[in-house]
């Protein structure tokens, strides 16, 4: 069910969802978070699909600021969403205009789910403005998407320099794949006798700098970023860890398979799809406390590293 409120105030939504509720028989018990969601006026409803399936693994309240026109006169309109339109969720889009266009913090806090964590999500970048990290404030996480932004590399960097405990991104949660499998392949080898790693992907990739970036906290040798102009994917492409016994490689050759090049064996096809917006989302709901790990890499040196431009060795 779908329920629009044009030129409304919040007290108005907020009660018009405590009836709704009523009319569903669904508590609001239920929830266990809260979910801010501050997006631009065109992408908000694939932010909004992904929290509802999101929100089959954790129940929420999911609420949308939508960036209104601020040349505009003061107004609110809402939209609520509950049942078949809100997954296990329930959906309040809040679409502000003029002076209102600012007062973020105001707007959501009649909306906030009580004694329930806060996770605030940009899905178009790494927030800029001072009302978009006053709102920050508020939140238990703060989940950005360097990737989705205008320009990745200087968002990563932005997100470096003001990082602070329960910051995480979404480029980062897309590693998590390839994290498992580059550590399930390093337990099987003496990492003493790696010379270098070479992580390869496409030009201004932020998951490529963070994937090299743990790796040069984890592992005392020279990892170099480099990258493919003609990249068939917006992520890492090829990572080759050199040995003097011959060079390990693992090359992605589709959407969802890696293929694993080792000296002396066969090669082996591996299922590493890449992950969707949902996969990361839901993944980064299931904690509530810092990415410790997550912290250390984004400090690393290696985030100002300045790609090089490559091309894939033959196969």
């Amino acid at each position: 069910m779908i329920v629009d409120l044009p030129s409304t105030t919040v007290s108005k939504v907020d009660k018009a969802l405590n009836r709704l509720r009523k009319e569903g028989g669904v508590s609001a018990v239920s929830r266990v978070l809260t979910l801010l969601v501050q997006s631009g006026p065109e992408g908000y409803e694939e932010a909004v699909e992904a929290a509802n399936a999101a929100s089959r693994e954790h129940p929420c309240r999911v609420v949308v600021l939508v960036a209104g026109d601020p040349e505009a006169e003061a107004r609110l309109d809402a939209q609520i969403r509950v049942g078949g339109d809100a997954g296990a969720s329930e959906v309040i889009v809040l679409e502000a205009h003029g002076a209102l266009a600012g007062e973020s913090e105001s707007l959501v806090s009649g909306l906030l789910l009580p004694d329930a964590p806060i996770v605030l999500w940009w899905p178009d970048g790494v927030a800029g403005t001072k009302t978009e990290r006053t709102l920050g404030r508020m939140a238990t996480r703060r989940i950005t998407d360097s990737a989705a932004d205008d320009d990745p590399r200087a968002a990563l960097l932005t997100l470096a320099g003001r990082y602070r405990p329960g910051d995480t991104d979404l480029a980062w949660t897309r590693l998590t794949l390839w994290r498992g499998q580059l550590a399930a392949i390093v337990d099987l080898i003496n990492p003493a006798t790696i010379t270098q790693i070479t992580v390869d992907g496409a030009p201004n990739s932020p998951s490529t700098t963070l994937l090299a970036a743990w790796l040069s906290e984890r592992l005392p040798v020279r990892v170099t970023v480099a990258s493919t102009p003609t990249a068939p994917t917006e992520g890492v492409t090829r990572i080759r860890i050199s040995r003097p016994e011959g060079d390990i490689e693992l090359v992605r050759t589709a959407e969802r398979v890696v293929e694993l090049y080792q000296p002396g064996q066969n090669v082996q096809r591996i299922s590493l799809p890449e992950r969707t917006l949902e996969d990361c989302l839901s993944e980064e709901l299931r904690r509530l406390d810092a990415d410790e790990v997550f912290g250390e890499v984004i400090k690393s040196p290696m985030i100002r590293t300045s790609l090089r431009s490559v091309r894939p060795s033959e196969r």
